[in-house]
């Protein structure tokens, strides 16, 4: 059992995914993938299922419909926890996330970070592709969230990330509120909460050019609002320790 893991939720990506698999199979060192699959209605799940036949490292895990980003990686967390795995990735399938970076996010949590994240605007902004507005929007809503939280990450949004396994197993998984991306803010801020230590790691982001982006107005309300929800908890002591900590 190799004990690195790349979880990718998927929606109508069958213009990425088998891509993308390829990948990050091919990577050194090796890694295995996890699909958390929303019963996407263009056949994302036939591609991924005809890949198994011959990738013993490709799982999937295919839900009832499209039940939310946040839901998905909750999902695809506690399956890596409970096969055992130690180093457990969050990655779109849109390659906007350049998968060779994974092994520099692993190469950080071996070397003393908890959790590591690919950055967008650490060293500046490193966007391709993507308009003005929303180059704009991305940016200051990570400063606003260092704003009201005090968290020192200059890409909160960011769904790039590597986490160790202790920190999946101290957070209380299930306890975690939001499904947008307002979820990554909730994760990091979390962690940090508990003391864990985050580091970011530049990459450069590039907007997919197959299939469509899933933002929204309502996951844009959720995070504004989520941030502000999530600094009155912290302040009143209700991010707390999972009771019972895997061994």
């Amino acid at each position: 059992m190799e004990d690195r893991i790349v979880i990718i939720p998927t929606y109508n990506e069958k213009e990425n995914i088998e891509a993308i698999v390829r990948y990050v199979l091919s990577l050194e060192p090796v890694f295995h993938v996890l699909i958390i699959e929303d019963h996407s209605p263009d056949g994302t799940a036939d591609i991924v299922r005809r890949m198994q036949e011959n990738e013993p490292r490709l799982h999937m895990i295919e839900r009832s419909g499209k039940l939310g980003l946040g839901t998905a990686y909750i999902t695809g967390f506690h399956w890596a926890l409970e096969h055992g795995y130690n180093y457990i990735f969050e990655m779109d399938a849109d390659f906007s996330h350049p998968p060779q970076e994974l092994v520099r996010l692993y190469e950080a949590c071996t070397t003393g970070a908890d959790l590591a994240v690919g950055s967008r605007y650490v060293t500046g902004v490193n966007v391709v592709n993507w308009p003005m507005s929303r180059v704009l929007l991305s940016y200051f809503a990570s400063k606003y969230v260092r704003f009201i939280t005090g968290m020192k990450v200059h890409d909160a949004t960011a769904g790039f990330v590597c986490y160790t396994r202790r920190v999946l197993e101290t957070i209380d998984l299930d306890a975690i509120r939001f499904k947008g991306y307002a979820f990554q803010i909730e994760m990091k801020f979390t962690a940090v909460t508990l003391g864990f230590r985050l580091v970011e790691i530049p990459i450069i982001f590039t907007d997919r050019t197959q299939g469509t982006s899933k933002m929204s107005k309502g996951i844009i309300r959720e995070a504004v609002w989520g941030v502000i929800t999530m600094k009155i908890r912290a302040l009143f002591g209700r991010i707390k320790k999972r009771k019972n900590i895997l061994p």
